[in-house]
């Protein structure tokens, strides 16, 4: 990820950059609230899993036995886990990223800015923020955790001179969230975390922009950010379904 504030915030639509400005400003009203999809949809994305022994034969023949294991690993982890309480979920998903090598893109992929699948991670067992953020937010939804208490959040952080993303976990909307960061190996409550100043924040469905440490303005729907659009469709094309 580009040290350049500007080039962090290329993702952000101009029009929510904007609407960013005028939230600091507080001149901006609260938008409605957007619609929650059907639940009938909602259950029938959750009956949606991936074809992992199909996933494994294919990265064992592109990438070795080694990458291929390490993706069993992860398989693994979802199906037996899939029962446990939130709070273990999070420990599990967390401790099994958190060994990965934290690169750059550019090390890494040989690009300025990259939103690896989780497979696509795991085969180089090394990722940037993003990446890790990915695979745990991924992993975590495909063991049943619910969306709506998950954000991937862009931050600013202290110990580094660039900008960061994490996952936040919410077990209430109206509480302080969890931090699942691959900086530091303990999953946090954000008051803890006063060396990150959140920027902003999406999921499968909504985008928001942060108006403080603790207040978030729904700002749109995810697919507004193109990197997470791309993601998407590298995820339905290992997966065969989509996280939207």
């Amino acid at each position: 990820m580009n040290g350049n504030f500007k080039v962090f915030t290329r993702n952000i639509p101009r029009g929510l950059l904007a609407l960013s400005l005028l939230c600091i400003t507080a001149c901006a009203s609260k938008p409605e609230p957007k619609p929650a999809p059907p639940e009938h949809l909602i259950k029938l994305e959750r009956r949606a899993k991936p074809n992992f022994p199909q996933i494994i034969k294919n990265v064992e023949e592109h990438h070795g036995p080694i990458a291929a294991n390490r993706v069993r690993y992860w398989a693994t982890l979802i199906q037996q886990n899939k029962h446990l309480a939130d709070i273990k979920k999070l420990q599990k998903t967390n401790n099994f990223f958190n060994d990965a090598r934290f690169l750059s893109d550019q090390e890494v992929w040989r690009q300025q800015d990259y939103w690896a699948t989780p497979v696509e991670f795991l085969i180089q067992d090394a990722g940037d923020c993003e990446d890790f953020s990915i695979a745990k937010y991924v992993t975590l939804d495909l063991m049943g955790v619910d969306i709506k208490k998950m954000r991937i959040t862009y931050v600013t952080a202290e110990s580094l001179d660039k900008p960061h993303m994490v996952l936040a976990y919410y077990t209430d909307l109206t509480d302080i969230p969890l931090i699942l960061d691959n900086l530091i190996p303990q999953i946090l409550p954000a008051d803890q975390r006063l060396d990150l100043t959140p920027v902003y924040s999406f999921n499968a469905t909504t985008l928001w922009l942060a108006r403080s440490r603790n207040e978030q303005l729904e700002a749109g729907d995810s697919r507004q950010l193109r990197p997470w659009i791309e993601l998407n469709k590298k995820i339905s094309k290992e997966f065969g379904f989509s996280l939207n």
